[in-house]
């Protein structure tokens, strides 16, 4: 049995979207999940790409991805890595795939001479919380995710 981790490439839109359908399902949240196999297509492989992908296989089977990119440290003034999402199906939780992930993006960061790796957690995911401090996550209860979406979102871009 082993673990192999890949950039997504052309033809893996298809996947990447039926891991965040999944995701979305697990968080309950599938009622915001819009995207597109196109969207993602684009994203991850168009010419104007921001976010990355990485997709874990065991055995050749897919089992889970982590979608990420930049950001950036004003205070170290370098960038760092901020994964969107992290996904391992059910059926292959319990094999060091999720860390084997969160493995492969820290060598990233620490070759590229990057300062951080960040990530939210929903509050409810007891598993995920306890799996990220036993990789070293320090959790920052002190700052709270800020965000403006759908029609705050509009009304923020029309001036008000």
């Amino acid at each position: 049995m082993s673990l192999t981790i890949r950039s997504a490439r052309p033809g893996d839109a298809p996947l990447v979207l039926q891991f965040v359908r999944e995701l979305a399902e697990y968080e309950k949240l599938s009622h915001e999940c819009e995207a597109t196999e196109a969207m993602i297509g684009a994203a991850l492989l168009g010419a104007h790409r921001r976010v990355f992908c990485d997709i874990a296989e065991w055995d050749g089977e897919p089992a889970g991805n982590a979608i990420w990119f930049l950001n950036f440290s004003t205070f170290t003034g370098r960038p760092g890595i901020y994964l969107e999402d992290i996904f391992v199906r059910p059926a292959f939780r319990g094999r060091g795939i999720g860390k084997g992930l969160m493995v492969h993006l820290a060598k990233r960061c620490v070759a590229e001479g990057w300062t951080r790796f960040e990530w939210a957690v929903l509050d409810w995911n007891a598993p995920s919380i306890e799996f990220y401090k036993s990789i070293g996550a320090e959790l920052r209860t002190e700052w709270t995710i800020c965000r403006v979406s759908g029609a705050a979102l509009k009304r923020l871009a029309d001036g008000g």
